[in-house]
């Protein structure tokens, strides 16, 4: 009777750590918007290393998660729908990067604020927006010589 007991207990006390694992998944992957925040948009050029769930921070601390990502059929651009703090209002001439962590890290976005006395109500769009820049592109261009120095005497190099 004792070791049937025991066995009772040890299942409850593995369900209830897995259904703490189970909620703090949910909760930090974005899937569950936070009660106290309100939408933005921001369209990228590119928004590599970016997906559902990522950390929008601003000064270094986290203020909302992008929430939705789409590609815009007329612009060709990737629309970012993100979740923002409610305590947290921006200015309307903010603007919003894709930032990395480093070499090996992870990219996050990052906000950026600017100095209008006017803020951006809920669902409104930060025009200043800067997208992801690629690792590769910027060794090639190293590599290269950058910029006209790799271009042919006499041609220019398009950007």
């Amino acid at each position: 009777m004792a070791y049937e007991r025991a066995e009772i207990l040890a299942g409850a006390a593995i369900l209830a750590v897995a259904a703490g694992f189970a909620l703090y998944a949910v909760r930090g992957s974005g899937v569950v918007g936070e009660p106290e925040s309100y939408p933005l948009t921001a369209s990228f050029r590119s928004v590599e290393g970016v997906s559902v769930g990522t950390d929008v921070r601003l000064a270094g601390v986290k203020v909302g998660t992008v929430t939705a990502l789409k590609l815009n059929p007329e612009t060709f651009f990737a629309d970012a729908t993100i979740s923002m703090r409610k305590d947290v209002t921006l200015p309307v001439d903010s603007s919003i990067l894709i930032s990395s962590e480093g070499l090996l890290g992870g990219n996050f976005v990052e906000v950026q604020p600017g100095g209008a006395l006017e803020v951006l109500e809920p669902g409104g769009e930060i025009e200043d927006t800067q997208g992801a820049v690629s690792l590769i592109t910027l060794l090639m261009k190293f590599a290269g010589g950058g910029g006209d120095a790799a271009a042919p005497e006499g041609e220019t190099a398009t950007p």
